[in-house]
């Protein structure tokens, strides 16, 4: 029956694209470093001697920036406020004064919106030739950008290329809803939704809200401006005091109900609320900015399941903002064996384990846990790669802590010691630095952290600032899809008994760098994270085919993985739906 019943469902195609960079001009300088530095030399009164001695000075203050990883001669290093600055200690002349000069190095920074639109449609039909979808959602944030005024010619001509395209032929049918009310700050979203209907694909119908009745789907239709008076979504912008730091949030959600044959599912395109600052994301885990989304995100879920209409099924996709926890992936690991396991437990135990951590804190022979886990961490010398084989350490904490068993209920022990085991093969970002803390002068506020190597010359691993994440390697971030990160994206731990996502298998979807050049390079605004995800709920699941091997016909990726597509990179999920095609 499954082998059947997959030939006949209905591909399902559901894109979300936070797709602001599009369509804005963008020409900004990047300031990659503001140093004091040592300027040995002075310019000649001789013209020639002049612009030789600026050269070298030059070239001796670019070898005294922090370049993190980038190339020098890409930027424009410019000296600034002679003898403003102090310099440390051992970087003064003999004889110095101990005033130094500023030093500013800049990169200028453009992309045309046409550039991106092309690299980012390009990509989205290979995506859509590649699927052949009957169905396809396509979830826009920021649709037109930061001034969505000026930005129109282009929202304009975006929307037209994707509705008249070749690539698009064989969708004759259409939907499109663009918040385009950007001024009234009461309701404007900068929401964009679009769906497009294969021709092979009979019997769809999409909901009235007003009416409360199914119509059907004909033709192409654009709804803009007011989508207040539109009857056939649902469409709310969250209160003012959700986020009251940010005055002119564009936050909101879309809602559509869409029914193929007898099958009948929601489609919400959503947008929660970003960090505003590193440094406050950091203070605390999870953060302020984390309780902020899991309001804003159960306040949609209750309102796509209140008693006002039937339920349905429902998916959920757009830019949640989700972040890793900041303060976790960042962590100082305190030394072995000054750890509080049991907090750890207390977060890790999963809550239908009958292995509770009461049970372990309960237990007589904790001690004997203590020394077990001497025994099994000196054996695997404390210091675990964070790619190590967790069966071979099952079957390793089994052999060495044989002796014990007689001390500990049956099981209890070896639970303890995987979780124990977990917690010290994760790798944080800065586990081996030490934090340097710089404060604003005259409010005392701490203004940017500086995270060195404890060894190795004290090197800079991660400078921090309100809107700075530099990391000195960003490897970490695209190695095997940064799966080891994936330990400290907790946000949707939250809601795990209303929402399922499938196992994501790709990299951080934010922040990429803007760049043309660079598809593949983060820029160091914000720590990299999987903000762009597709959610649905626990019975929607079980609208996803299985084949023959009882395996869900499903694709969870990410779009143009090396090809600049502007700060995000669209995340999409295809699956093969029990919905007939007639």
């Amino acid at each position: 029956m499954a082998g059947k019943a997959a030939a006949a469902g209905a591909g399902v195609l559901l894109v979300t694209a936070n797709v602001g960079s599009l369509f804005d001009d963008a020409a900004a300088i990047i300031v990659v470093s503001l140093k004091c530095v040592n300027r040995r030399l002075s310019p000649r009164v001789d013209e020639d001697r002049m612009v030789s001695a600026r050269q070298r000075e030059t070239s001796l203050i670019t070898s005294q920036m922090d370049w993190v990883g980038r190339d020098p001669k890409d930027y424009f290093v410019l000296p600034i406020c002679h003898g403003q600055g102090h310099l440390p200690p051992d970087q003064g002349a003999p004889g110095a004064t101990g005033l130094g000069d500023l030093a500013l190095a800049l990169k200028l920074h453009s992309h045309k919106p046409e550039n991106l639109q092309k690299n980012w449609l390009r990509e989205f039909y290979q995506v859509v030739h590649a699927h052949k979808p009957h169905f396809m959602a396509l979830h826009c944030q920021e649709f037109g950008g930061k001034n969505y005024e000026a930005s129109m010619s282009h929202v304009d001509k975006f929307v037209k290329e994707l509705l008249s395209s070749d690539a698009m032929k064989d969708y004759n049918r259409a939907r499109v809803y663009l918040d385009e009310n950007y001024k009234s700050q009461e309701h404007f979203t900068a929401l964009g939704s679009f769906y497009f209907l294969h021709e092979s694909l009979k019997n769809i119908y999409q909901f009235d809200f007003k009416a409360k009745k199914y119509k059907k789907v004909t033709g192409k239709e654009i709804y803009s401006d007011t989508l207040e008076s539109t009857p056939m979504l649902e469409k709310e912008k969250f209160p003012q005091d959700y986020f009251p730091e940010c005055k002119w949030s564009r936050k909101g959600f879309i809602r559509t109900r869409w029914c193929i044959t007898d099958c009948a599912f929601d489609l919400v395109n959503i947008h929660l609320f970003h960090d505003a600052s590193n440094l406050i994301a950091w203070e605390t885990s999870p953060s302020v900015y984390s309780g902020i989304r899991h309001k804003a995100l159960g306040y949609v879920l209750d309102r796509i399941i209140d008693q006002r209409f039937e339920k349905v099924s429902y998916f959920v996709f757009g830019d949640f903002n989700f972040r890793l926890d900041a303060k976790a992936v960042v962590e100082l690991k305190p030394p072995y064996p000054n750890c509080d396991y049991l907090k750890y437990l207390d977060r890790e135990s999963p809550s239908d384990s009958p292995q509770t951590c009461a049970c372990h804190r309960a237990s007589p022979a904790l001690s004997a846990l203590t020394q077990a886990l001497d025994l099994v961490l000196l054996s695997l010398k404390i210091s675990i790669d964070i790619s190590i084989n967790f069966k071979k350490v099952r079957e390793h904490t089994l052999n060495c802590l044989a002796p014990w068993n007689k001390h500990l209920q049956q099981g209890t022990f070896v639970s303890f010691m995987v979780l124990a085991l977990k917690f010290w093969s994760t790798e944080t970002l800065c586990a081996k630095a030490t934090m340097q803390t710089i404060r604003a002068a005259d409010t005392n506020e701490v203004v940017k952290l500086i995270f060195r190597e404890s060894d190795n010359d004290r090197k800079v691993m991660l400078q921090l600032e309100k809107k700075l994440f530099d990391y000195f390697n960003q490897d970490v971030f695209r190695d095997n899809n940064g799966t080891a990160l994936l330990e400290f994206d907790r946000e949707l731990s939250v809601f795990k008994d209303r929402l399922y996502e499938l196992d994501i298998s790709f990299p951080p979807s934010y922040p990429y760098s803007e760049d043309s050049s660079q598809g593949r390079q983060y820029m160091n605004t914000r720590c990299p994270a999987w903000c762009d995800r597709i959610l649905m709920s626990h019975s929607a699941k079980e609208l996803i085919l299985k084949s023959e091997n009882d395996e869900k016909i499903v694709i969870y990726d990410h779009i143009g993985p090396n090809v600049c597509m502007g700060d995000h990179k669209n995340t999409t999920e295809f699956m093969d739906c029990v919905m007939a095609l007639d």
